[in-house]
């Protein structure tokens, strides 16, 4: 059954939570902001319990973008004004080690039909072939011991510096790898190593020998997912 993103409603800004998009990184809960954020609180968010500058900046932290938060447009009937009101990033991929790909910027994700899956600036992807709820990372690299330090492997992405706005879109492919069309940044783990580019298919399978990148393991591993 599809569930809809629970609403926590403020004077200044309304929080969004959207428990299918939440790999558990933990941003929220370990931010000290524990007045807003408090899982043994219900409800567990409460956005009124601290300057909306600092509940701004803990949700803009939720890497999944299971967090989101749109400012009140109306204080008596607490109406949005927008989905949401952040801005999008210039467009960059980042792995993480041993966990999930992260994404920021201006995003469109699609699934290997062309629908549209989210339009957002922050998701968690996973890249352990283990999720199952993919595209999106459950934490299931931890049970499964994915094991990836996050460097870039050989590529012909390039290092000069281009320009990493406008529309990123990511679309899966079936049992395959995720493409990524549109400018951006791909970073390493240690964001020491930085490469540019507009075109990338990257491994969603776990067993690519020169991750991010796909190199045609998910044939041979029985790989499946849309």
């Amino acid at each position: 059954m599809a569930t809809h993103p629970k609403k926590y409603r403020g004077e200044v800004i309304n929080v969004t939570y959207d428990v299918k998009r939440c790999m558990h990184a933990a941003e929220c809960v370990k931010s000290g902001l524990s007045q807003v954020f408090d899982m043994n609180r219900r409800p567990w968010v409460n956005p009124d319990g601290a300057d909306a500058d600092k509940v701004i900046d803990v949700v803009e932290r939720c890497p999944s973008g299971a967090l989101q938060y749109a400012f009140v447009e109306d204080a008596d009937t607490h109406l949005n004004t927008s989905e949401t009101n952040e801005s999008p990033e210039t467009n960059s991929v980042r792995p993480q080690p041993d966990s999930a790909l992260y994404v920021r910027g201006d995003i469109t994700l699609k699934d290997s039909d062309g629908n549209v899956l989210e339009q957002t600036t922050r998701l968690a992807l996973c890249r352990c072939g283990q999720s199952n709820n993919k595209p999106f990372c459950d934490y299931s690299h931890h049970d499964a011991a994915f094991e990836d330090g996050g460097a870039l492997g050989t590529t012909n992405l390039a290092d000069a510096v281009v320009d990493t706005d406008g529309l990123l879109e990511l679309q899966t492919t079936p049992n395959g790898p995720l493409l990524v069309n549109g400018n951006f940044a791909l970073r390493n783990a240690s964001h020491s190593r930085i490469l540019y580019g507009d075109k990338a298919a990257l491994c969603r399978c776990g067993q690519s020998k020169n991750k991010p990148f796909c190199d045609g393991s998910h044939s041979a591993a029985g790989f499946t997912a849309e």
